[in-house]
């Protein structure tokens, strides 16, 4: 039984100094991981760039050894060079498993790469990455799974969700998708995430009455949850320092 939180290394802003943004976020990740059992590190989320995962992971690795971390590795910019690269990283850090997704358009211009993800995850497989880190693709919270051939055909060890909504989201996920882990991102409810929430076509307030169950229904039901609060740090740590599953 796996509640993992998702983290967003800090942005690379001209007025602020970077590495005083790294120390404030492994201090983050030193008290939250005392409350969750994994973490997984974004990568450029909403295409602004940000501090590398591998090198925010690298740190983490040292300083929490046993703490499994995931890490979403986006190819819409990558070439096929770097991607290998950034999966050799990943292995030899230690961490746990690889998320790959298209990612957001690039908020600096960079060209998109022509990569696909389940492409991807087909071509490390290949090469028997997998029997040295786990990969994940992603789904939508209410996919036409008549349309995830070229997907469930990549073989990854799961799929992470898009933010589920309900527990009957996270149902069908797990009963279409037998023979694979479903790893359901749940985003925590307060008026911080309000902006992520309307983004999301989710309303706030009904969804706070329903968000813990959720939360452990969803976690009934795979075994494994992510949780996303991207303005509210606080709220949700203290969130998980009084709740068991």
């Amino acid at each position: 039984m796996t509640i993992r939180y998702e983290a967003n290394p800090p942005k690379i802003l001209p007025d602020v100094d970077t590495d005083e943004s790294i120390k404030k976020f492994i201090e983050r990740i030193k008290d939250v991981s005392k409350k969750c059992d994994a973490i997984h590190l974004t990568e450029n989320v909403l295409g602004f760039q940000r501090v590398s995962p591998i090198e925010v992971g690298k740190i983490i690795r040292k300083e929490i050894p046993d703490l499994p971390i995931t890490v979403s590795l986006r190819v819409r910019d990558k070439s096929e060079e770097e991607i290998s690269e950034f999966v050799d990283n990943c292995i030899d850090i230690g961490f746990a498993g690889i998320l790959v997704l298209m990612g957001d358009p690039s908020q600096t211009g960079k060209a998109d790469s022509g990569q696909i993800p389940s492409l991807t995850v087909k071509k490390l497989r290949e090469k028997n990455v997998d029997s040295k880190i786990d990969l994940y693709l992603s789904v939508s919270n209410k996919p036409n799974f008549s349309k995830l051939e070229k997907k469930k055909d990549a073989k990854p060890k799961g799929f992470m969700t898009q933010v589920v909504q309900n527990a009957q989201q996270v149902q069908a996920l797990e009963d279409n998708l037998k023979g694979f882990s479903i790893i359901p991102i749940i985003l925590f409810p307060s008026q911080k995430n309000e902006k992520s929430a309307k983004f999301l076509d989710l309303d706030l307030e009904s969804y706070s009455q329903e968000f813990e169950e959720l939360l452990k229904k969803a976690h009934e039901i795979t075994g494994d949850v992510l949780l996303t609060s991207p303005n509210d740090f606080t709220g949700l740590n203290e969130f998980l320092g009084k709740t068991s599953f």
